[in-house]
């Protein structure tokens, strides 16, 4: 399990298809759809998906309370966040960058998705001007797995 910062190979392709301009849609091909619930009412839940369709991503939104399906799920109550979806197979919790989902779907460990706790300063969704951004982890949860999967310091989204 890699915990490093280093892009995969298929992150380092689709920037450069990104750099070619082949567009979003040539880069959300072979993407699931990212299908999010959250509260009609959260402005940062729109900026991550926001932050999602940027990153190529296809993406519904259902507003919707959220904690009966965070339970539904298995999101553990230490890891929830204000939002959360589904893609892959795989749950996603809070404001996880779309770098981490992207390698969540090459890679395929075994859990049943990543959290973000909370909604740290500066993480996608969060940025807050005048305020420093926060270093935070990804965490990868499972019944029998809980690691940290990746870890940003605010913008550093790649």
């Amino acid at each position: 399990m890699r915990n490093d910062m280093t892009p995969s190979r298929r992150t380092v392709l689709m920037g450069l298809a990104a750099g070619l301009g082949l567009g979003r849609a040539a880069l959300a091909q072979g993407q699931p759809t990212v299908a999010v619930t959250k509260d009609p009412t959260c402005g940062c839940c729109e900026r991550w998906v926001v932050h999602l369709r940027e990153a190529g991503f296809t993406v519904t939104v259902a507003e919707a309370p959220v904690n009966p399906l965070k339970i539904r799920l298995g999101v553990p109550r230490e890891l929830a966040s204000c939002h959360t979806a589904q893609v892959g197979g795989y749950v996603v919790e809070g404001h996880v960058p779309a770098g981490a989902i992207k390698r969540l779907l090459v890679e395929k460990p075994k859990g049943k998705g990543l959290a973000v706790p909370g909604m740290p300063a500066g993480s996608p969704g969060m940025e807050i001007d005048g305020v420093e951004p926060d270093t935070y982890d990804v965490v990868l949860f499972g019944s029998e797995v809980r690691s940290v999967f990746a870890r940003y310091r605010g913008a550093d989204l790649a």
